[in-house]
């Protein structure tokens, strides 16, 4: 075939379809658009991604039916609604992640990193702003206070979560208490924070005394939270491990608890230990229930059993609501920030965590 021949069957083919370059062409026209009518309210990023989403929209299928015809316009615009809608809502946590940056790196320091708020003054602060020092005081205990309170609340958790778990899908199934318990479950997956902090608070004021808080409080009022979650993640991954396995183990002989532990557990081992770990996620940022059970604290302390304990997300309501100098509050509003942007660097740590253990603990395959 001559190279004439292939030219023309290529134009053939290509006529009547929208080139490769029109779909670009048609967002820098939305872009530049929706950048003018941004300008004409007030310009702002947010302003001009949504006009120009919207222009974008618009646009692209109407261009694409005048040249290919109704149907595939049609297809167009569903497609550049999906996109757009995922761009939309991709936006807040674009502008969270951009905002607790700008405001909490600037505040990220050494010091903020390894000291308290013990001892902290106003009048500190207010020099500190008058001379152009840096600013004293940190958040290290705040950051002890919420990693040890949430590894108690996970010891608490797993274990009941898990067990839990492992009756309702191989022992229960059919039995009147396995549905009682998942009714409760998913009466408690839906309760709000402060109800979880109140009951830990009341069954602790009922053993030692009225007013008594600590970290473990707070452990309890996370492990009502993150138990629901623990169960029903669990719950689902056991479930879609194939009888097939159960049925090849009881085959050899070997015993439902053992088949459970060697074989089910193992197999769900992945689904388990992401489950568990977006509970602690989910439950690390809590604030009102810490505030009733672990209370503030400007000191550290390392005792969950004794003693106030500090979280970040207390420390940073304290920092914004009772700033350490009322009439200069530019310094506490700055720790809140970076104790913000360290919560947000956790709760993401612990996500990548998670994809990294369902990765290891996935089952096998022989790469066929």
């Amino acid at each position: 075939m001559s190279a004439t021949t292939q030219i023309r069957g290529r134009s053939a083919y290509m006529r009547g379809r929208v080139p490769g370059w029109a779909r670009w062409a048609v967002l820098a026209a939305a872009l530049v658009l929706g950048a003018a009518l941004s300008s004409l309210v007030g310009f702002s990023l947010v302003g001009w991604v949504l006009f120009s989403a919207v222009l974008f929209v618009i646009g692209w299928p109407v261009t694409v039916g005048v040249v290919e015809g109704r149907r595939k316009g049609v297809d167009a615009l569903v497609s550049a609604l999906i996109v757009a809608a995922f761009i939309v809502a991709l936006l807040p946590l674009l502008s969270v992640i951009w905002t607790v940056l700008g405001k909490g790196v600037p505040g990220l320091t050494g010091n903020f990193l390894s000291t308290s708020m013990n001892g902290m003054t106003g009048a500190q602060d207010n020099r500190a702003v008058r001379e152009g020092t840096a600013i004293l005081g940190g958040a290290y205990h705040a950051i002890l206070g919420s990693v040890l309170i949430t590894v108690w609340a996970t010891v608490i958790s797993v274990p009941i979560g898990l067990l839990t778990a492992v009756y309702l899908v191989e022992y229960g199934q059919g039995r009147s208490l396995s549905r009682a318990i998942t009714f409760f479950v998913d009466v408690m997956t839906g309760i709000p924070s402060i109800v979880a902090g109140l009951f830990a608070a009341a069954l602790f004021g009922l053993m030692f005394g009225p007013g008594f808080k600590a970290g473990i409080v707070g452990a309890i009022a996370l492990s009502v939270l993150m138990i629901p979650t623990v169960v029903r993640s669990a719950e689902e991954m056991l479930r879609i491990v194939p009888n097939e396995l159960r049925e090849a183990s009881y085959a050899l002989g070997v015993r439902k608890w053992r088949t459970i532990l060697k074989v089910v557990i193992p197999t769900a081992i992945s689904g388990i230990a992401s489950g568990v770990t977006l509970a602690i996620s989910r439950v690390i940022g809590e604030t009102a229930p810490l505030i009733v059970t672990a209370g503030f604290a400007t000191g550290i302390n390392g005792n969950v059993f004794a003693g106030w304990m500090q979280s970040l997300p207390a420390y940073i309501y304290t920092q914004i609501l009772t700033p350490t100098s009322p009439t200069n509050p530019g310094p506490s509003e700055q720790r809140a920030w970076a104790a913000a942007l360290i919560l947000i660097i956790l709760v993401m740590l612990l996500n990548l965590i998670a994809r990294l253990v369902a990765r290891l603990f996935a089952p096998k395959t022989s790469g066929r």
